[in-house]
């Protein structure tokens, strides 16, 4: 399948899902982990979910990596340039949603790609190869871009992997890792 594709069946598909299932999928994905391989890193970055879109909700992950005493990244979007702007998320930062109801951080202390050791990503779909799908926007893929080579990539997902995602681009950037409740996939 294509992207155009596999964005539409992903978002048919997280549609069937109920709130209760939603919160015990992430709990899921969220302990599968604690299996990786990446605990002794400092800095992760962590997407804040987007209720409306049914996305894997993070707030499970955010405890695991408070409780286990890491920095947090999060960031805004500029949605002229593309760019995400990261913030550290310390106990008096102040979230909220934007126009297209992304929970974001208001202001905060900058935080430079290059210092970001784990990204935790949201997609729609992904394939056996790492190969991932988003919302098109390519947000992500910029980000990643600007990070430093070593940087671990870990998508989060409630579904399994696709076989081949068939119209990858040249600056796609893949995945280390895929979550889901029952599987790590690993690339």
């Amino acid at each position: 399948m294509n992207k155009k594709e596999l964005r539409k069946k992903y978002k048919d598909l997280r549609k069937t899902l109920k709130q209760n299932e939603i919160e015990d999928l992430s709990l899921a994905i969220a302990n599968q982990t604690l299996k990786l391989p990446i605990w002794n890193f400092e800095n992760y970055h962590l997407f804040l979910s987007i209720t409306e879109h049914r996305e894997v909700d993070t707030e499970f992950l955010l405890q695991i990596l408070s409780g286990k005493d890491k920095n947090v990244i999060l960031s805004r979007s500029d949605f002229e340039t593309r760019e995400m702007n990261h913030v550290l998320l310390t106990d008096n930062l102040k979230i909220t949603k934007n126009e297209w109801n992304i929970p974001e951080p208001v202001g905060g202390i900058p935080i430079p790609n290059e210092m970001i050791d784990v990204v935790f990503i949201p997609l729609l779909a992904y394939d056996k190869k790492g190969n991932r799908v988003g919302y098109g926007k390519g947000f992500y893929d910029l980000f990643l871009s600007k990070c430093k080579k070593e940087v671990v990539k870990i998508g989060l997902s409630f579904f399994e992997a696709e076989e081949e995602i068939q119209d990858v681009f040249e600056n796609d950037i893949a995945l280390d890792y895929c979550v889901t409740p029952n599987t790590i996939y690993k690339f």
